[in-house]
């Protein structure tokens, strides 16, 4: 019995060696560490990780409410070595479906980066707010553009 026990241990620990490096949390921050916000963001996750230029990129948020969310609005702005690049204004209920139910939720945004994207280091702002304008949270993670794009890829010498 000894030996089907460590054998199974040694499958289960194989298992978990290959499955470890696609599950990737990016380190967040809250914009104000002092502010109690009533959205509290428990992960983001980026996929790929690098984001691949001219390919499309996602952006999963895993939040938690104590109160219902009725509507509101998401603000995206994206800074590169701190110059914003880019922003972004949208509906909440676009993300996810309204009313948002007290509890864990998730907010999902996809973007196609452009191909000519210049590679390195970025920082991603996400506000969410509610109808009335409120700020309900908001985060700051890094991400990074790789050098190449989708239809490239390093030359072999």
């Amino acid at each position: 019995m000894e030996g089907i026990g460590s054998k199974l241990l040694i499958v289960l620990l194989y298992f978990l060696l290959m499955i470890a490096p696609s599950i990737h949390a990016t380190d967040f921050k809250y914009c104000n560490k002092w502010k109690e916000y009533p959205v509290m963001v428990s992960g983001v996750e980026i996929i790929p990780n690098p984001i691949i230029k001219g390919k499309e990129s996602s952006f999963i948020i895993s939040a938690f409410t104590d109160k219902p969310l009725s509507g509101g609005e998401v603000v995206i702005g994206v800074a590169y070595f701190g110059w914003s690049v880019y922003s972004e204004t949208g509906d909440l209920c676009a993300n996810i479906s309204c009313p948002v139910p007290a509890g864990d939720f998730t907010i999902s945004y996809s973007q196609l980066l452009p191909s000519i994207a210049p590679p390195g280091s970025y920082t991603l702002t996400l506000k969410v707010k509610d109808g009335n304008k409120n700020e309900l949270t908001c985060i700051k993670f890094d991400f990074s553009i790789g050098f190449f794009t989708s239809s490239e890829g390093p030359v072999d010498t």
